[in-house]
C-alpha cells in the first residue's frame, strides 16, 4: 500500500457521498461502502473511488467486505458514516422495530466494521506508521430531546463505544476520533426520518440562515485525518452558527445587535 487509502461507509448519499468525493480530490485511495449498488456505481463513475455494496447489519457482508478491502489494497483508516434517524415518538409510544433499526446500523454496524476491518488497518499502520477510525456520531448523543429517544439512545451508545475503543487502543498508533454534527440539511436525513413526509423534512430547517451541508461536515473529517500523526481530534462537535445548542436555534437572519 503506497497510497492513502480509507474506507467510507455509508457512501451512497449526503454526507459520506461528500467524504469520498472530498478524500478523491486530495488524492486518496477510496473504498465507499453502502447498500444502493446504483448509487455507489455513479459516485464510482464521478470519483474514480473503489466501491463495495454491502448491509452493515448483516454480518456475511461486512466479512465480504473486510475480505475485499485486504484483497485490493488494503486500508489505513476507516469513516464510520453509515447511519441513521427512524421516526419520532415518543419513548412510550415509539416502535420498538424502528429502535432495533436505529441500534443496528447506529451501533451494531460500527462495531461490525471495527472488528472485521481493524487486522487491516494495523498493517495499514505497520506500513504507513499510523491509522485511523473515524466515526460520525451527532449531537443528539450529549443532549437529549422529545420524540428522540430512540435515536439519543443509539447516538450514545455510539459514542460510549468510540470512548471505549479509544482507551483500548491506547498504545497503538491509532487514532480514534469522533465528529459529532449538529444540524445538517442532506437530501435524505429528515426526509428518511418522517417516513417521506416532505413537509415536515423542509420544516426542519425552516428559517435557518446556512444549515450545515454535507461538503461541510466532509471538510472536517478530511481535515482530522490530514492532520499530523501524532495530532488526535477526540472529539469535534460542529454545528452551523445559527444553532448555539441543540435546544436553541435561531430562524431568523443573523445580524450584530445595536
Amino acid at each position: 500500500m503506497t497510497l492513502r487509502r480509507v474506507v467510507v461507509t455509508g457512501a451512497s448519499s449526503g454526507i459520506g457521498a461528500a467524504t469520498v468525493r472530498l478524500f478523491r480530490a486530495r488524492g486518496w485511495e477510496v473504498v465507499g461502502v453502502a447498500r444502493r449498488a446504483d448509487r455507489l456505481e455513479a459516485l464510482a463513475a464521478e470519483t474514480g473511488a473503489d466501491v463495495f455494496v454491502a448491509d452493515l447489519t448483516v454480518q456475511e457482508d461486512v466479512d465480504a467486505l473486510a475480505a475485499h478491502v485486504a484483497s485490493t489494497g488494503g486500508a489505513s483508516a476507516l469513516v464510520n458514516n453509515a447511519g441513521g434517524a427512524f421516526g419520532m415518538g415518543s419513548v412510550e409510544d415509539s416502535d420498538p422495530a424502528e429502535w432495533q433499526r436505529m441500534f443496528d446500523i447506529n451501533v451494531l454496524g460500527v462495531k461490525r466494521v471495527v472488528t472485521a476491518l481493524l487486522p487491516i488497518l494495523r498493517d495499514g499502520a505497520r506500513e504507513l506508521g499510523h491509522a485511523d477510525i473515524l466515526t460520525v456520531t451527532s449531537t443528539a448523543g450529549f443532549t437529549p430531546y422529545e420524540g428522540g429517544g430512540g435515536y439519543n439512545a443509539a447516538k450514545f451508545a455510539v459514542r460510549a463505544l468510540v470512548g471505549v475503543l479509544r482507551l483500548e487502543l491506547a498504545g497503538e498508533p491509532i487514532r480514534v476520533v469522533e465528529i459529532a454534527p449538529g444540524m445538517v440539511r442532506t437530501d435524505e436525513f429528515a426526509l428518511t426520518r418522517f417516513g417521506g413526509d416532505v413537509e415536515k423534512a423542509q420544516a426542519v430547517y425552516a428559517g435557518v440562515e446556512e444549515p450545515l451541508v454535507a461538503e461541510d461536515v466532509a471538510e472536517t473529517i478530511v481535515h482530522a485525518l490530514e492532520l499530523p500523526r501524532h495530532v488526535n481530534l477526540d472529539l469535534v462537535t460542529v454545528r452551523p452558527l445559527a444553532q448555539a445548542a441543540q435546544h436553541k436555534v435561531v430562524r431568523a437572519p443573523l445580524v450584530p445587535k445595536g
